[in-house]
């Protein structure tokens, strides 16, 4: 009887070691996807943008933005009334609380959608670097906070590949480079507040949460009036009814793939996020910039030379040297 109940119990065992063996490999399959998906949807998104305003030379950037918008409200609306996802409703309180980090994020779209079309993608990639110093001391005067010594390391080294590669650029381009710098504060500022605007969105919802479906549904529909104000004002609309893209349905098609890209992305991260962690996701983030520079630099054919390639990989290694110490520095 005591070998039965022995035996029994090594059988019990051994079934729920596998039970745990294959809920381990599910995971693990699970971040891999994820993290997968994520960085396609991220290096798409910037490819297919540069694609659109390059090769197809479409000079309507806010245009872009509305339309690509517009697709991801279309399609956030069509899931939230399936009831695939849950988002808050919109009331004019909340509209109110959000409208100024939302013009912040349309101005962060904008400048950066304009910069794309005359600076390369790796040389893009690498001056977004400038906007982890400039939140990091708006993080230190804002909210106090202080960084180690390998935050300000990693900075200093972004700075410096940052300079170095616009002076080695061959194809600088003085009103790209204006774009990205204003691209830079921009962001910097929509991170700085965004937190802080949350906080107090949250109160007012019926839920008394505000997740990332609710957000982007948020931002995108309010960023829809402003952008069609906004390409008034830049005359976009003359522009729109001379250019015969708006004829091909290829162009369109291009349009609403980039639109489903930006939604993928959110989706994406908040997958990713969820499977595995800030720290993995910080340092997945900087390490998808390489591969990203180089796609840009192969698929555009951009002129570089040794010196600019060399300031390039200094910044994107500089990018992953600040997640790391990010990452210490949390721990």
């Amino acid at each position: 009887m005591k070998h039965f109940e022995n035996g029994g119990s090594d059988l019990e065992e051994g079934k729920m070691g596998k039970e745990k063996d294959k809920a381990l490999r599910n995971n693990r399959d699970q971040a891999l996807l994820s993290g997968l998906a994520y960085c396609v949807s991220s290096c798409s998104m910037i490819l297919v943008n540069k694609f659109v305003l390059s090769s197809y030379d479409f000079n309507a950037g806010i245009s872009l933005m509305v339309y690509q918008n517009l697709v991801s409200v279309s399609i956030v609306t069509i899931m939230s009334f399936m009831g695939i996802i849950s988002t808050e409703p919109l009331t004019w309180r909340l509209v109110k609380v959000w409208l100024p980090v939302n013009i912040i994020f349309v101005g962060m779209l904008i400048t950066s959608i304009f910069s794309l079309k005359y600076i390369n993608v790796a040389m893009v990639t690498v001056l977004k670097n400038v906007t982890n110093v400039i939140t990091a001391v708006g993080e230190m005067y804002l909210f106090g906070k202080h960084h180690d010594n390998r935050v300000w390391a990693a900075l200093f080294l972004m700075i410096i590949s940052a300079i170095t590669g616009g002076l080695t650029d061959l194809s600088f381009h003085a009103v790209g480079y204006t774009w990205q710098i204003i691209n830079c504060f921009l962001t910097a500022s929509y991170s700085l507040t965004l937190r802080r605007i949350m906080d107090t969105a949250k109160q007012i919802t019926k839920s008394g949460n505000l997740n990332e479906f609710s957000m982007v549904l948020l931002n995108n529909t309010l960023s829809i009036p402003l952008g069609i104000f906004l390409g008034f004002v830049f005359n976009e609309t003359d522009y729109l009814s001379r250019t015969p893209l708006l004829r091909s349905p290829m162009f369109w098609l291009v349009m609403t793939f980039s639109g489903v890209l930006g939604l993928g992305i959110s989706f994406t991260s908040m997958w990713f996020l969820r499977q595995t962690g800030a720290t993995t996701y910080s340092l997945v983030g900087s390490l998808n910039k390489i591969p990203l520079s180089v796609a840009g630099i192969l698929l555009f054919k951009v002129p570089t030379s040794m010196e600019n390639s060399t300031s390039i990989f200094f910044g994107l290694l500089a990018g992953v040297f600040f997640a790391r110490a990010k990452i210490r520095e949390r721990s």
